[in-house]
């Protein structure tokens, strides 16, 4: 049995379905995301795994043991929240003693417990500390160092990032895997920000409208997206879709009429492959040839460009699409209004029936 362990898990509100049934196994010592867009049920998964919303039907087990009959305090979890939740009147100290001391642990266990949380967190020095006299970096650090102190079997975080500004996101990103290695603590991740998860996760499970999408490394998903909606969700900026119909097939895979009257001929194929079948054609805007050349080629207008620096995102309209994206150098010399050509790479491309479901590769 996998150290965490979903098994056909239900909730939902009055008549209304927000979990289906979902499957999930999280190994020991794993960082595992739970990634999708708002609403789609992955902070109510989180809560149920740790106590905080009861399941309607189906099992969790954490470490071999059933647990969704448990209260929340007999899980052995520990919750970081997007909201710091500290005791204002309390200093760092207490407020990362407060859960030991409510359990009646020794007094001399909750200071090693705490000095040693801090040292490993680096906020040695803010032990004496009231939480309105430290900045939202060091706020969130505090919480995650109530959560080491329980010495529990999972870690569970819910968008603990998002109050903080870019900057510390990333640095705050980086502690968080340094400590997860540190601890080698099974951790369980929910965000929005699929960076956040790309950068951060072991393996990701993707979730829209409480289904499981699909499972897997970061770029397991980047390069082999099941479906449409994965496709689209992973990558930033997201994937670009074409729309195009099936002008045929062969050994060499399909080949696709684009809106623009173009073929191009991708190593994928499908039982879906029918003659004159609709089909979404997926490139993402890092695998394109902005000088022109490669097995098509799309015209479009200039409509936004973004500078980054090192890199440059175009935003064109092409037939077919709604919004395309471009990957060029940050010195490349183009603006808003000029007409742009981008070459599409066969190999590059990802195809997706009607249904959504991707080909598969020849």
């Amino acid at each position: 049995m996998s150290y965490v362990e979903l098994n056909a898990v239900k909730k939902r509100y009055g008549d209304t379905d927000i979990i289906h049934g979902v499957d999930l196994k999280i190994e020991k010592e794993e960082f595992a995301v739970l990634v999708g867009p708002s609403g789609c049920g992955k902070s109510t998964l989180l809560r149920m795994i740790a106590g905080l919303e009861d399941l309607q039907d189906g099992t969790i087990h954490i470490g071999g043991e059933r647990v969704d009959d448990l209260p929340a305090a007999e899980r052995g979890i520990a919750m970081v929240f997007q909201s710091y939740a500290l005791y204002p009147h309390m200093t760092v100290f207490e407020n990362m003693a407060f859960g030991l001391r409510i359990a009646k642990t020794a007094k001399e266990e909750v200071r090693e417990r705490v000095e040693r949380a801090a040292a490993i967190l680096q906020i040695s020095p803010i032990l004496g500390r009231r939480p309105r006299e430290l900045s939202g970096g060091q706020r969130q650090r505090v919480a995650i160092g109530r959560a080491i102190v329980r010495e529990p079997k999972v870690f569970l975080f819910d968008e603990p990032l998002s109050n903080l500004d870019a900057k510390l996101r990333v640095q705050m990103r980086v502690e968080l895997t340094r400590l997860h290695r540190q601890l080698k603590a099974t951790m369980i991740y929910v965000t929005h920000d699929q960076v956040e998860a790309m950068t951060m996760a072991d393996r990701i499970v993707v979730l829209n409208q409480g289904r499981i999408e699909q499972v897997g490394r970061p770029l397991d998903l980047y390069r082999k997206p099941s479906n449409r909606f994965v496709a689209g969700f992973i990558g930033s900026p997201a994937m670009n879709f074409l729309k195009g119909t099936v002008a045929g097939a062969s050994a060499k895979g399909t080949e696709v009429r684009l809106a623009d009257g173009q073929t191009i001929t991708v190593g994928r194929t499908s039982s879906a492959a029918r003659q004159g079948a609709d089909v979404m054609l997926g490139i993402r805007p890092e695998d394109l040839h902005v000088a022109g050349d490669g097995d098509a080629m799309l015209k479009g207008r200039v409509f936004a460009v973004e500078r980054l620096g090192n890199e440059t995102y175009a935003y064109l309209d092409v037939p077919g699409s709604s919004e395309f994206a471009a990957h060029a150098a940050g010195d490349i010399e183009i603006q808003a209004g000029d007409d742009m050509k981008v070459g599409l790479i066969a190999g590059k491309c990802h195809l997706f029936d009607g249904e959504g479901r991707a080909f598969e590769a020849v």
